[in-house]
């Protein structure tokens, strides 16, 4: 699948230069680093995002501020969890491939500071994840899972009051809701699942 344009320029220079990391801090810079590399992606669609309006002033949905960001929310947690496709030409892939090294050190180093302890009812945290290494797959995808919501926050922090989620996806059943403002629910749980629909599909939808 081709990558829209929009992924040609997500904002991820923090991540690109993401260092100093051990064994005890690895886990909350990494948390940082990530979430100020969605809030800068997050102002970056704000300010492209009047002239979709002026394109497809009848698009409803489809080109709403929220889905864009859920787009670009998605793209950040595949590059998290080692799955992003896009490799852009020659120069773009050493920087993804120095990138995703870089991602793989850092998760060696939260292995590294989990915890041995364990309990007859539940093997320790390191144990869990052994056999994980050398791309931490599984140790990747979970922080990824407990993190999101923090992430979400920090991506939509620039949306206006009136973007809504195009979605009711905030609570469940017959009580589900719309975010009410700036793409988040009142509970700040994340209203889109885009980062579980594989890249590749999510792409082409776009281009749709």
């Amino acid at each position: 699948a081709c990558a829209p344009y929009r992924r040609l320029h997500v904002c991820d220079k923090n991540l690109e230069n993401i260092s100093d990391y051990n064994s005890t801090n690895a886990k909350h810079n990494l948390l940082v680093d990530v979430c100020m590399a969605a809030q800068f992606e997050g102002k970056s669609i704000s300010g492209y995002y009047p002239k979709y309006e002026v394109q497809y002033p009848s698009s409803g949905s489809t080109f709403t501020m929220c889905t864009m960001l859920a787009r670009s929310f998605a793209d950040i947690g595949d590059i998290i969890r080692g799955k992003d496709l896009y490799s852009g030409n020659s120069k773009e892939k050493k920087k993804r491939d120095e990138l995703e090294k870089n991602l793989k050190n850092i998760f060696a180093k939260i292995y590294e500071g989990l915890s041995r302890t364990s309990t007859s009812e539940k093997k320790s945290a390191k144990d869990h994840y052994k056999g994980d290494a050398p791309d931490y797959y599984q140790l990747r995808e979970d922080w990824w899972y407990a993190n999101r919501k923090i992430v979400w926050i920090a991506m939509t922090c620039g949306a206006g009051k009136h973007d809504k989620y195009f979605r009711k996806t905030c609570g469940t059943g017959p009580d589900a809701t719309r975010t009410p403002n700036q793409c988040q629910c009142v509970t700040h749980d994340v209203p889109t699942y885009f980062d579980y629909v594989p890249q590749y599909l999510r792409w082409f939808e776009e281009w749709a």
